[in-house]
Parts: structure tokens; C-alpha cells; sequence
């Protein structure tokens, strides 16, 4: 499923045009699941580096994975106007490429609201752990192409 087209009016604005929480407490709950992924490019040598766990860092992918799990618990604490989400799922998996690693999250809750920011907000996290624990090998490494996949209700 591809995203929603965004709405022309802007829900997280009060009539005032002040900043506001949604009130999503009359929603009725469903299923939610969302997909984001984005990718870290680096060097060929340092994907070889963590392929043979010679990061002087560590086991790089699992922190990572840990890291991206975390963070996607703690969205509604890093971005003001998402509500704090009972997540039922949350999973951050690689895929190491020749040249970078693409990483996907995907998260899930019975709830009344999407759950995109949280899969969001894991891949990004994921994503700087990643350069954190590289970056004494790799200074040309970057981030991006973080977007949605998938967003699904039922």
C-alpha cells in the first residue's frame, strides 16, 4: 500500500494557527502497521570491516538494531506533537550492500493513531548508530532516502 495523500488542512494547528496535539481520543482503535527504510552509504572497506566484526566499535548491526528499537519506543519524547504509542511490534533489519547498508523498520499497534513516525524514527536512529560506531574508520559516510513504504489500517 503506498502512503495517504496528505490532507490540505492542517490538523496539528488549533484555529488560532497555534501548534496543538491532535485529539485522537474519540478514534476507534486498529490495527496499524507502517515500513520506513533508508540507507547509510560508505566505503567498500568498511563494509568489509563489519563484515568480519573488525569495527573497533563492536557488533555495529546489532547495536544498531537495538538502538532503532529504542528509539522508535521513545518517538513521542524526541518529536512534540506525536502521541506516546503502546507498540506491540517493532523490528530493524539490514541488508549490507558492496557500498552501504539499507535499513528497514517496521512497527505495529492495536491504537488510534499511525505508527510511520515511529518506523521513522527507527531507521534514523539505526542509521546514526551505524555511522557512530564507523565513523573512526569512515569519513565519507552518509544518510539518506529515509521515507515510508508502507503504512496499513485495519
Amino acid at each position: 500500500m503506498t502512503p495517504e495523500p496528505t490532507s490540505p488542512t492542517f490538523s496539528h494547528l488549533d484555529p488560532a494557527g497555534r501548534a496543538r496535539m491532535v485529539d485522537v481520543g474519540a478514534k476507534p482503535d486498529s490495527l496499524r502497521t507502517a515500513v520506513a527504510a533508508g540507507r547509510l552509504t560508505c566505503a567498500p572497506a568498511t563494509i568489509e570491516l563489519l563484515r568480519a566484526q573488525a569495527l573497533p566499535k563492536g557488533d555495529v548491526l546489532t547495536v544498531a538494531k537495538i538502538a532503532g528499537i529504542q528509539a522508535a519506543k521513545a518517538t513521542a519524547t524526541l518529536i512534540p506533537l506525536c502521541h506516546p504509542l503502546a507498540l506491540s511490534h517493532v523490528d530493524v533489519e539490514f541488508a549490507v550492500e558492496h557500498d552501504g547498508i539499507v535499513i528497514r523498520a517496521t512497527t505495529r499497534l492495536t491504537g488510534k493513531t499511525g505508527v510511520e513516525m515511529e518506523a521513522l524514527t527507527a531507521v534514523s536512529v539505526a542509521a546514526l548508530t551505524i555511522y557512530d560506531m564507523c565513523k573512526a574508520v569512515d569519513k565519507g559516510m552518509s544518510i539518506g532516502g529515509i521515507r515510508v513504504l508502507e503504512k496499513h489500517k485495519q
